[in-house]
C-alpha cells in the first residue's frame, strides 16, 4: 500500500539511542508510514543495526547514507527528503523517542499552507540509557509516575509527556509561543520544502532547522503549534562542538534570510540555481 507519510530521521554514530528511536515509531496507532533515516556518516554498526531492525518493525526503513565529511546535517536531510516517497514529511531525530500517538497527530492536524511544530522533552542522562525495549513497548516510559520513579524531576514542562485531547488543546492556547520549524519534532508538505530548495547546506551546529522554516514563512506558508499534542522523549547526549565562527555564521546566514525576506536558498537540494 502506498505511505501516507515520510518520518526522517536524522542520525550520526548513536545505534544505541538510534534502536530506542525505532522501538518507538514500532508502537505508532497510525500505521501508514515510511522511515527515512538521514545517516551523516556513521560507522558500519548503524548500517548492521538498522539492518536488523527492519526484520522486527512493521514500516518500511530507507537508508540514505554519505561518508563522514564532518557535520553535513543539512547536505543528509537534503538528500533525505528526496529520497522520500510520499508527499508529507515528518522530521525528527534519532535521539527522540515518539509517543505512540505521534504520528497521528501529525496526520490529523496536517494542513495544505502550513507546516507543524511539535514538541519534545528533555531526559537526563541515566533516565535516558536505562530505558528499555519493554518500557517503550509497554508505554510505561510516557506515563509521569514512571519517569519521576526513575529520575525525572518535577516541572511545569512535565505536562508535555502526557498531554491529551483536551488538555493538549488547552495547554497549546494557554502557552502560545512563535512556532518554528523544530527539526525534533515538525512537518510540513514536500513540495513546500522542495519549493523553498531544502535546507541550506553552509549552515552547521543548529539553527538550519529554523532558517528552513523562516523561508517557509516568506514563501507563505503559515506555521501551526502543536506541541502539547504531539510529543517525543529527547534522550541527552553530549552536544556537539559548534565554534565561534559557526555560530555567527549561522546567524548571519539567519539575518540575511530575514532581512531579504528570502523563500529560496541557492545552497540547497539545487544548488547555484535560482527560482
Amino acid at each position: 500500500m502506498q505511505k501516507n507519510i515520510s518520518v526522517v530521521i536524522s542520525t550520526y554514530n548513536s545505534p544505541e539511542w538510534l534502536k530506542k528511536v525505532i522501538w518507538g515509531y514500532n508502537t505508532q496507532t497510525y500505521r501508514n508510514f515510511e522511515m527515512v533515516i538521514a545517516d551523516d556518516g556513521s560507522r558500519k554498526d548503524t548500517a548492521d543495526l538498522i539492518e536488523e531492525m527492519r526484520k522486527e518493525v512493521f514500516y518500511p526503513i530507507i537508508h540514505v547514507w554519505h561518508e563522514d565529511n564532518g557535520f553535513q546535517k543539512s547536505q543528509i536531510l537534503n538528500k533525505a527528503i528526496l529520497a522520500c516517497t510520499t508527499d508529507y514529511i515528518m522530521m525528527s531525530d534519532g535521539d527522540c523517542i515518539p509517543r505512540p500517538d505521534f504520528v497521528e497527530q501529525h496526520i490529523k492536524f496536517r494542513e495544505e499552507g502550513y507546516f507543524l511544530s511539535g514538541g519534545y522533552h528533555k531526559l537526563p542522562m541515566d533516565l535516558s540509557k536505562n530505558i528499555t525495549k519493554e518500557d517503550i513497548y509497554s508505554g510505561k516510559c510516557f506515563e509521569m509516575d514512571w519517569l519521576k520513579k526513575h529520575g525525572m524531576k518535577s516541572s511545569f514542562k512535565n505536562n508535555k509527556v502526557d498531554a491529551v485531547g483536551l488538555k493538549s488543546w488547552f495547554m497549546n492556547l494557554l502557552t502560545p509561543t512563535t512556532p518554528s520549524w523544530n527539526g525534533h519534532n515538525a512537518s510540513g508538505w514536500k513540495k513546500d520544502i522542495v519549493g523553498i530548495n531544502g535546507f541550506d547546506e553552509r549552515m552547521q551546529y543548529g539553527g538550519q532547522d529554523r532558517e528552513l522554516g523562516e523561508r517557509l514563512v516568506n514563501y507563505g506558508i503559515k506555521p501551526k503549534q502543536i506541541r502539547y499534542s504531539t510529543v517525543c522523549l529527547h534522550l541527552d547526549h553530549p552536544r556537539g562542538y559548534a565554534t565561534p565562527e559557526s555560530i555567527n555564521k549561522n546567524k548571519n546566514i539567519r539575518r540575511e534570510t530575514k532581512e531579504q525576506n528570502k523563500k529560496w536558498t541557492d545552497f540547497g537540494i539545487v544548488k547555484n540555481s535560482r527560482q
